[in-house]
């Protein structure tokens, strides 16, 4: 196999000459840990993947120096795997997946400059280690399932499978929660929006006229966190993938060096560049400016809302009317305000799941209560008011074949899809040159077969 002699001189090469690079806030020294095939695993790609786990609240079950690089490692049979089958992702679901990532750092760890703190990087590093990491997860992803393919199960597999179970290794099902929601937004004066309108006048004026490039001005100014590090630019996106205002505007632009007129979308106001066409595809620069809403019109749908909240209370009308005819939140109002659960397509969430200013709230609510009025981040980035109604909570407990029947049948599809899995690995591992530094060795694998000397 071609990648013995390979990997082995890469290893002993990357070993050489990397011990002497510093890398983190805390002057660790990097290094060469592992080799897989011809791919080598640096001691910061697993101090990288701590951070993260540690910034999204995952916990890494045993020592993270031996689990993370045993996944990375496995990750990269993966990748070798699809370079063999010719499987790639497209990049317009890596470039979502990036800007949703890079807004969810944002939420959690509080701004862009805390986020590069953090990390101890720029934001364009993080964006392009994000990217590398999405398409390499994503891909990942599309081996598995093809080697796992379309695994079907019979309900009296499902039986076998929970009455073969011991007692103490019966699935845990976690306290789900159901949730209506109405929000309001708080209204804008028009004398902001008349300031923001202005300033993207001004920015149109400065590009048009050759002071100042778009990019420039979209790096400095604009309040879409996504693309404002580059320099407002979205990538190559189709018209679905555009809210509709903004396709409808971007679609008919023709001139590169022209800016368009202004857009108000969901998100708040946009100019927009063009970049290229291709086909029905688009790359085009926005920036994006929200009017600052004042802190009289937060206090004023607060108590709006109050007073909303008191009148179901006192039966004057209902959540659910209250949710179809006041709420602004488009994806429940037509719902009975009942929170769709992106992860799973149903309605009920793990708490940990709940956006955290909901989850706070729900958690000191009993069911049919609703809460106080609070203030919340929308999907939209932007700051809107908000009460919530807890419809129902079933604690957490043991599985039971009548109550969590799906729960079963997919804990058994998966069973059989990482038994398909595990398999593939051990017959990979036999064929493929894999070399562990000896400090980080001493760890107790999930899979047998990586210390071969």
């Amino acid at each position: 196999m071609r990648t013995s002699l390979i990997a082995r001189t890469a290893f002993f090469l990357l070993s050489a000459i990397l011990p002497a690079v510093s890398f983190s806030q805390d002057n660790i020294i990097d290094q060469v840990v592992w080799v897989v095939g011809d791919e080598a695993i640096l001691k910061s790609e697993v101090e990288e993947e701590r951070l993260v786990a540690l910034s999204e609240r995952r916990d890494i079950d045993g020592d993270p120096y031996c689990v993370i690089p045993e996944q990375l490692a496995i990750q990269k049979l993966f990748l070798n795997q699809a370079e063999i089958d010719s499987i790639e992702v497209g990049d317009s679901e890596i470039i979502s997946r990036v800007d949703a990532q890079i807004n969810f750092y944002i939420q959690q760890i509080g701004s862009e400059e805390k986020v590069e703190e953090y990390f101890n990087k720029t934001m364009t590093q993080i964006r392009e280690k994000l990217r590398q990491n999405i398409r390499d997860g994503l891909t990942a992803q599309r081996v598995q399932q093809e080697i796992v393919g379309e695994i079907k199960v019979t309900p009296s597999e499902v039986r076998n499978y929970f009455n073969d179970l011991p007692y103490d290794s019966i699935p845990y099902i976690p306290t789900n929660v159901e949730v209506q929601l109405i929000t309001k937004e708080p209204t804008v004066p028009q004398v902001e929006i008349d300031a923001v309108k202005a300033k993207l006048r001004e920015f149109t004026e400065r590009v048009n006229s050759g002071e100042t490039s778009f990019s420039t001005l979209a790096l400095l100014y604009s309040e879409d966190p996504g693309s404002r590090v580059r320099g407002g630019e979205l990538g190559f996106m189709g018209r679905g993938q555009l809210l509709p205002e903004f396709a409808n505007v971007a679609f008919n632009l023709q001139d590169p060096n022209k800016v368009s007129k202004i857009v108000e979308t969901e998100y708040g106001y946009h100019i927009i560049q063009l970049i290229e066409k291709r086909g029905d595809r688009i790359n085009c620069r926005h920036i994006l400016l929200r009017p600052h809403v004042p802190a009289e019109a937060i206090d004023s749908s607060l108590i709006a809302l109050d007073s909303i909240a008191d009148n179901i209370r006192n039966g004057k009308y209902t959540f659910e009317q209250a949710a179809l005819y006041i709420s602004d939140d488009k994806d429940t109002r037509l719902n009975n305000g009942l929170m769709p659960n992106p992860y799973d397509n149903t309605s009920k969430f793990q708490m940990q799941q709940l956006p955290q200013e909901i989850a706070k709230v729900v958690d000191g609510l009993n069911v049919g209560e609703i809460s106080d009025p609070f203030t919340m981040l929308d999907d939209n980035g932007k700051e809107v008011c908000a009460i919530v109604k807890l419809k129902t909570k079933i604690d957490g407990h043991k599985a039971t074949i009548s109550e969590d029947y799906q729960r079963l049948k997919d804990l058994v599809m998966e069973k059989l899809g990482e038994e398909k899995l595990k398999e593939w690995i051990k017959e990979k591992l036999k064929t493929t040159y894999v070399r562990i530094d000896p400090e980080w060795r001493n760890c107790d694998f999930k899979y047998d077969g990586w210390v071969k000397d």
